[in-house]
């Protein structure tokens, strides 16, 4: 009976090694997963930010000069056409040398089934590039749809920085969520980096008119 008992003692022992292994190669595999997803989210998050900053420092530089709501929607459409097509260019270009890389990698190790080819996770140029466009695109709408429907000069700069504002927060504490950081810290970085590009744009803008540089 002893030996039975130690017997089955034993084999319980190894059945809960056996699903403690299990599920932590499952936590493993959802880690794994969250980061990926994480990572990809993260990128849209920063070219939103990109797009939201680049757009907003252009249409209030142009404000500081400018009073006619054309010119500023005009400079902020012309901004969002080319940061879009510039980071779409740009991702694709990246993400096609990493997909070279990789496939290179595959030959060197003489694994270059088409079954293995499908089964690993390669990159996609397109679709990093169209993700990057809209991203960026999300971003660049913000400020330019503050502004088009407003007619009085002072309160489009208020709405330009107003709705810059709210959405450089909501992007900073979407980016420390993802990146598992705190996020009133990480909202305040957002913030005042925001602040700073378009209160220097803005400046050196007026600077230069006043000037006649």
């Amino acid at each position: 009976m002893a030996i039975h008992d130690q017997i089955s003692s034993n084999t319980t022992t190894m059945q809960t090694n056996h699903a403690e292994q299990l599920a932590i190669q499952e936590l493993e595999k959802k880690e794994f997963d969250y980061s990926q997803r994480a990572q990809w989210l993260r990128a849209a998050v920063l070219g939103a930010n990109d797009g939201l900053v680049s757009i907003a420092s252009l249409m209030i530089g142009v404000g500081s000069v400018r009073q006619d709501v054309k010119a500023m929607t005009l400079i902020g459409f012309a901004g969002l056409v080319a940061g879009a097509c510039s980071m779409a260019i740009g991702e694709f270009v990246s993400v096609y040398s990493q997909l070279d890389i990789e496939l290179a990698h595959i030959k060197r190790n003489k694994e270059e089934s088409d079954e293995l080819v499908k089964a690993e996770k390669l990159p996609n140029p397109v679709q990093a590039a169209l993700a990057s466009a809209l991203a960026f695109t999300m971003g660049a709408v913000v400020p330019l749809l503050a502004a088009v429907f407003i007619g009085n000069y002072k309160v489009r700069l208020g709405a330009v920085t107003g709705a810059t504002t709210a959405a450089l927060f909501v992007f900073g504490g979407v980016g420390a969520v993802l990146g598992r950081a705190p996020v009133w810290p990480s909202c305040l970085r957002v913030l005042v980096g925001g602040w700073l590009a378009m209160g220097i744009t803005f400046g050196l803008t007026k600077l230069i008119v006043l000037t006649g540089v």
